[in-house]
């Protein structure tokens, strides 16, 4: 995950009903780097073996990575999103880009070596009942939050179409996955213009123009997060969003990651670590400034 200013969210972010269903406990992991590879155009895929982890991750959840080996060793892990769970082999995916020093010492790390895995972590993604297709949004990094919804649908049967936004199409992630498991995937960049609002708008349209979608899953850009209001309003479809934000603990305990979600002056608001990274997305009115990705 990286910081995206989810304060220009703000009065659009809520809590979400109170798990029914207790998340799993997060555990440590020296997890065992079996592939890190280059996708794209700048994006790194790192598979790791965490078998508890990999067991019990759920759609929406991240971990805390710790270079534990390295020289120049960093005194706070890095939040990273599960962008696939494979519980079969023991092993998880992420995905990443170097954006400092943090991404540039795990970008070093090669097959064969061990990170320290904190996870899973905070509150991810749920599918409400009864759904029968969803709507997936996400842009760049964006896209790793939202494909575990990908992997549950395709065992409840639920169709699945993807919107996967970047700035080049080399960059795009999430095509092979969606390929994999069988959902359809709609891929849009900047360099042709298919990724401005108003042409995501017309492409998702057509893809749902003889049924809408049960719900719209959207994570990595203020402006998809504003389409996906307005969709759901129009559809009648519960929104739900993955925010991102620094963060140096990612259990709670240091308070430094609050979510855009105002509260009275004598309480201290919701995190993104704890009560996300997922929250609900309500009303808008059309009418308001459009936000930047």
């Amino acid at each position: 995950m990286s910081a995206d200013g989810t304060a220009t969210l703000e009065g659009l972010v809520r809590l979400r009903p109170t798990e029914t269903i207790p998340r799993p406990l997060a555990t440590w992991d020296e997890a065992l780097i079996t592939t890190h590879e280059i996708i794209g155009s700048k994006y790194h895929r790192m598979v790791l073996r965490a078998p508890s982890i990999a067991a019990r991750a759920r759609a929406g959840q991240f971990v805390m990575i710790t270079v534990p080996n390295a020289s120049d060793r960093l005194p706070l892990p890095r939040p990273m999103a599960i962008h696939r769970r494979h519980p079969e082999s023991g092993e998880i995916e992420i995905i990443f880009n170097i954006v400092g020093r943090g991404t540039e010492l795990l970008a070093q790390s090669g097959a064969g070596e061990s990170l320290l895995l904190t996870g899973p972590l905070g509150r991810g993604f749920e599918i409400p009942d009864e759904s029968t297709r969803v709507l997936l949004m996400g842009r760049g990094i964006g896209v790793c939050a939202v494909m575990g919804v990908a992997e549950d649908a395709r065992k409840d049967d639920i169709e699945v179409t993807a919107l996967l936004s970047s700035s080049s199409f080399d960059a795009i992630i999430g095509r092979s996955d969606c390929d994999e498991l069988g959902a359809v995937a709609l891929g849009v960049a900047d360099e042709d213009g298919s990724s401005a609002l108003e042409a995501v708008e017309a492409t998702i349209r057509a893809s749902f123009s003889e049924a809408p979608p049960s719900a719209i899953m959207v994570c990595g850009s203020n402006r998809l997060a504003r389409l996906a209001v307005k969709l759901g309003r129009e559809w009648n479809a519960p929104v739900q969003v993955s925010l991102e934000a620094h963060m140096a603990c990612g259990l709670g305990y240091c308070h430094g990651c609050a979510a855009p979600i105002p509260t009275s002056a004598d309480r201290e608001g919701p995190l993104v670590c704890v009560d996300g990274p997922v929250f609900d997305l309500g009303t808008i009115p059309l009418d308001a400034p459009a936000m930047s990705h």
